[in-house]
């Protein structure tokens, strides 16, 4: 089997950049990968996501159950994953994925503030992506530590991630679903054993390449 590597976090956080930087590093040291990023926005399979981000199916996330809303990524990651993936993560190779179910658990455990339902939620998830749908579990997840005031204002001005004409989706225009986000990452970061990266330091936000160079000497680790 390959070896998956996830770098999550809450909108702001730096994701995307992160995995371009160790996408970079990768290629110096001239080792094989394959990248991809969820929700699959290129994919037919990311159509009820979409749906879901845009608000058609409710303007309040927290209306919207967990349970609803996480089989539309699961779906989504299923399908990538049988159709652009497996071969090659059965063969050995090395998967960077930004978010994964990662993010599910997140951004949707977040909606839940009783900690048993929460705990119901997170092992039911856990049941169907990894059991059910059979999609690899992470060998490494990079959980960047974005704390909310600091992303709110790196999102400003940021347009929709598949519409760039539109609004924020409902979770990035949601400051109270962004702090419970953040809050349950940090504490998830904990029970799952994720590598936590700290991207602000005595108030100053960490450079991009600092961040990388830290994330960069943990993957080296397991390879």
């Amino acid at each position: 089997m390959g070896k998956l590597v996830v770098i999550d976090g809450t909108d702001g956080s730096g994701k995307q950049t992160q995995l371009e930087i160790l996408e970079k590093n990768l290629q110096r040291e001239n080792i094989d990968y394959r990248k991809v990023s969820f929700p699959n926005y290129d994919s037919p399979s990311s159509s009820l996501v979409k749906m879901y981000l845009s608000g058609e199916f409710g303007k309040d996330a927290k209306a919207i159950s967990p349970y609803i809303a996480s089989t539309f990524y699961a779906a989504d990651r299923y399908a990538t994953y049988k159709k652009d993936l497996e071969e090659y993560y059965e063969n050995g190779g090395l998967i960077l994925a930004d978010r994964y179910t990662t993010a599910n658990m997140v951004h949707q455990a977040g909606k839940i503030k009783d900690k048993e339902e929460r705990k119901k939620f997170l092992d039911w998830l856990w049941d169907l992506e990894f059991n059910l749908y059979k999609i690899p579990v992470p060998t490494k997840v990079f959980f960047l530590n974005m704390p909310v005031e600091y992303s709110l204002k790196l999102t400003k001005d940021r347009k929709n991630k598949f519409n760039k004409n539109a609004k924020k989706d409902i979770h990035e225009s949601d400051v109270n679903h962004l702090k419970d986000s953040y809050s349950a990452a940090c504490e998830l970061a904990k029970i799952y054993n994720w590598s936590e990266i700290k991207c602000v330091e005595d108030g100053v936000i960490r450079t991009r390449e600092d961040i990388g160079k830290e994330i960069f000497n943990i993957v080296k680790e397991i390879l």
